[in-house]
């Protein structure tokens, strides 16, 4: 029986979606398989989010724990301070294509787009009781020769993990500080700007 998705909700002071309200990044995952049609449910999401032309740049290599040696080969893949990740059932890499099909010429909102597909996944996660994380540290250099990737074409842009939600009191003193760490963003204020650039921190 799946853990219920752990509740770390965000503190809005505005109305925003109870999926938007409720996603953040868990550390703590269980190995129990993810039906297959969820995740196909992940990639069909990815693939109704915006892009430039409608070219959907996105990429996405993926292995599950019900496929050893190809999950094996991108957990290799994660920093020391992600290992905790190996614990979920699905591993992936997030991919962006750099030049736009049309006439090859680069794409300028290519990680623009990416990052939209990628929020796309990570919100239907949410929906259907999923834990996911998202990564950048990652070998990011080996990426390209365990994986095959071209590296003048594409650009590995993020690992993720996903997985039924996992027992916290298995998790290191460190992991479970961050597992419940009180969540924080930058007031409107700071992010939002009316007609023109002001003095901000950047």
């Amino acid at each position: 029986m799946p853990k219920l998705y752990p509740r770390n909700d965000a503190t809005n002071k505005y109305q925003i979606n109870e999926v938007i309200k409720k996603r953040w990044s868990p550390v703590a995952f269980s190995s129990e398989p993810i039906e297959p049609d969820k995740i196909n449910s992940l990639f069909e999401a990815m693939r109704w989010a915006p892009s430039s032309r409608n070219e959907q740049p996105w990429r996405i290599i993926y292995a599950t724990k019900g496929e050893p040696k190809d999950y094996e080969r991108l957990a290799s893949l994660l920093n020391e301070d992600n290992g905790y990740a190996k614990d979920a059932y699905f591993l992936g890499v997030i991919c962006a294509l750099k030049h736009h099909i049309y006439k090859n010429k680069p794409n300028r909102t290519y990680l623009y787009d990416t990052g939209a597909a990628a929020e796309n996944l990570f919100l239907q996660a949410v929906s259907m009781g999923l834990a996911a994380h998202e990564m950048g540290g990652f070998d990011q250099e080996g990426v390209y020769e365990k994986l095959g990737i071209p590296e003048d074409e594409v650009y590995a842009v993020a690992m993720i993990a996903v997985g039924y939600p996992g027992d916290e009191s298995k998790l290191s003193e460190e992991l479970k500080k961050k597992q419940n760490k009180i969540r924080e963003r930058k007031p409107i204020a700071e992010i939002a700007m009316r007609g023109k650039w002001r003095n901000s921190r950047i």
